[in-house]
């Protein structure tokens, strides 16, 4: 009678126990590579590039999307922008190596407000917004409450308004303050480092997912307990905050250009972008054929190109997208996604 509950304590222990060596492992792998800076209250993480004397293009800041950090962003962008630009690649909060702060940050609004607070602490007075898939919100917020810091949006693969449905039962689950934590601190590290592999390729479906990006881009940064809670909050808060925001995205007068893909696995593009761009007078929607929901690493010419568009560039982007469709038609298509990370579940 005494040995069964020894057993599972033993078993729980050493769960609890690799998690935490694990996280460690995770952290010296993937250390912070950026500076922490106080923004009232809390500190958040960012890689700041300044510009060079012949910089064209105004500055700009990338915001992640969910389980994401400013690598994912950094990897793709800095090598095609760097000396062109100043660039602000944020840890949105609770984020890679930012701290939470307080509740306000559980919601898209509140680390707008605090990625506004950033760029005055790096004195950046304006800015491009660009935002992936969750951060997605997070620009679309900025926009709305920081208009004057908004030189120019580019929303790539966004996640802006309702949906019908739920989300998976994991977000839920690790929300939830008693079984979360169990959850979060027993099973998610050990069941996310398996699902890993198969996790990334279906974010890059039906596109072949870079084999530097686990190195690159340290998606298992988001494995750690404290971050995989708070990136569950964000998600299960996400549709009841863009419920009650998204009617007032009619009110966002900055230019605007959006670029998705027609087999986004992800978020539902004609929801999200095509809402955008219903929404936003003047915004200008990219589609791009046979393109899942990772636009910033398949398509970063035509990101690129939008980027200077927004700067006041001359650039033709549907040609733009042309040259990338028939680049994306050349490569091997993966096949369906073995794992189903869609954020909208009926």
């Amino acid at each position: 009678m005494i040995l069964i509950p020894l057993i599972l304590l033993g078993i729980l222990a050493a769960a609890f126990g690799f998690t935490t060596w694990k996280a460690r492992a995770i952290e010296k792998a993937h250390p912070n590579i950026g500076e922490l800076t106080d923004v009232g209250g809390f500190r958040m993480n960012a890689v700041h590039v300044p510009p060079s004397p012949n910089a064209d293009l105004p500055p700009i800041v990338f915001i992640h999307g969910a389980s994401g950090n400013l690598r994912d962003q950094q990897a793709t962008f800095r090598p095609m922008l760097e000396g062109r630009a100043e660039m602000l690649f944020v840890d949105r909060p609770g984020h890679g190596y930012s701290e939470r702060g307080g509740p306000e940050n559980d919601f898209p609004d509140g680390q707008a407000d605090a990625i506004a607070r950033l760029m005055d602490k790096r004195g950046i007075d304006k800015a491009i917004i660009v935002g992936h898939s969750f951060g997605g919100a997070i620009a679309a917020s900025f926009a709305l409450y920081h208009p004057e810091k908004t030189a120019g949006l580019l929303f790539l693969a966004p996640a802006t308004h309702p949906w019908p449905g739920s989300i998976d039962w994991y977000y839920k689950l690790t929300a939830r303050p008693v079984l979360g934590r169990l959850f979060r601190h027993l099973l998610a590290l050990p069941a996310g480092l398996l699902m890993m592999d198969g996790a990334t390729r279906s974010v890059f479906s039906p596109n072949p997912c870079p084999a530097s990006y686990k190195d690159d881009g340290a998606p298992a940064l988001v494995l750690r307990p404290a971050t995989f809670r708070y990136n569950a909050i964000d998600v299960a808060n996400l549709n009841g905050y863009v419920t009650r925001v998204a009617p007032r995205y009619r009110q966002i007068k900055a230019p605007t250009v959006i670029i998705t893909g027609d087999q986004d696995a992800i978020v539902a593009e004609e929801i999200h972008s095509v809402g955008l761009a219903n929404d936003i007078a003047g915004s200008e929607l990219i589609w791009i054929r046979n393109l899942g929901h990772k636009p910033d690493y398949v398509a970063t010419d035509v990101a690129v190109a939008a980027i200077e568009k927004l700067s006041g560039l001359p650039r033709d982007l549907q040609s733009a997208a042309a040259l990338a469709e028939a680049r994306i038609a050349r490569h091997a298509q993966e096949p369906a996604p073995a794992l189903d990370l869609a954020i909208e579940k009926t």
